[in-house]
């Protein structure tokens, strides 16, 4: 089996003071796979060196402390991919692939809309040339994209949904629209394929007690070319992982 973790950390540097080190060994993944790392490259194989058993590879923004995102993987990459090819996307560290004999892995961080979703219409464009990235790589083999879309795709998704439509960063028909031509141009969203009805969520507000009552969202994915999906076995969120904002979502292949 081959398991693959994705973890928004919200900061590499802090999680790596938490039990980030002794929950992810337990979990052993053959990839994890970060966002957020708020982190330079050199910053982040410094706070990483103690995995020194995991190929490191990761993207940061111009900006310091700000965004990023990294791979780590067992196997050593054919190749590594920072970014999608859009100048004005790529400041940010939001994006890396790395090609391996089977797959890409690609890792995002998608932009979030803004409280007075003043950069909706930015992350409208980003969500319809991620997908062109995508499909381009799948040109050449499939895809295994995960991490913070900051979106929840369905009423389902999130602990109030008529609160937050049209009002909530992440909770816009815009938004709606960017995940369902994700999931309706061949890519699968693993987690509602293996759970159809089930309520867990993946991030919740730091205000207000918010996790402890579980008022929540499901804004990290596992999105798997269809494929691929024969070998894909299981899906889940792994909500009692602490030590962010976020938990891991996790995927194995057989």
């Amino acid at each position: 089996m081959t398991k693959l973790i994705s973890f928004n950390v919200n900061g590499i540097r802090a999680i790596m003071q938490k039990d980030f080190e002794a929950d992810m060994r337990n979990l052993n993944p053959d990839f994890l796979c970060l966002q957020e790392t708020k982190a330079q490259d050199d910053q982040v194989q410094e706070a990483l060196k103690s995995f020194e058993d995991y190929h490191i590879v990761s993207n940061s923004a111009v900006k310091k402390g700000y965004s990023g995102t990294a791979i780590l993987s067992k196997e050593k990459p054919l190749d590594v991919i920072n970014g999608i090819g859009a100048e004005e996307h790529d400041q940010e560290g939001r994006v890396i692939a790395a090609e391996f004999k089977e797959f890409y892995v690609v890792v995002v961080y998608v932009p979030n809309s803004k409280n007075d979703l003043s950069r909706l219409d930015d992350r409208t464009t980003w969500d319809h040339e991620f997908l062109g990235f995508l499909k381009n790589l799948e040109k050449k083999k499939p895809v295994i994209v995960c991490g913070d879309f900051n979106v929840a795709h369905r009423e389902i998704d999130l602990a109030r949904p008529k609160a937050n439509y049209n009002k909530s960063a992440g909770f816009t028909q815009k938004e709606i629209d960017g995940m369902d031509a994700f999931t309706s141009n061949g890519l699968v969203d693993t987690f509602r394929h293996f759970h159809p009805e089930e309520i867990k969520y993946s991030w919740w507000s730091y205000r207000g007690g918010a996790r402890s009552r579980n008022v929540g969202w499901r804004i990290d994915y596992f999105l798997v070319s269809e494929s691929l999906m024969s070998k894909v076995k299981n899906a889940d969120i792994l909500n009692d992982v602490m030590g962010s904002d976020h938990c891991p979502v996790w995927l194995e292949l057989g």
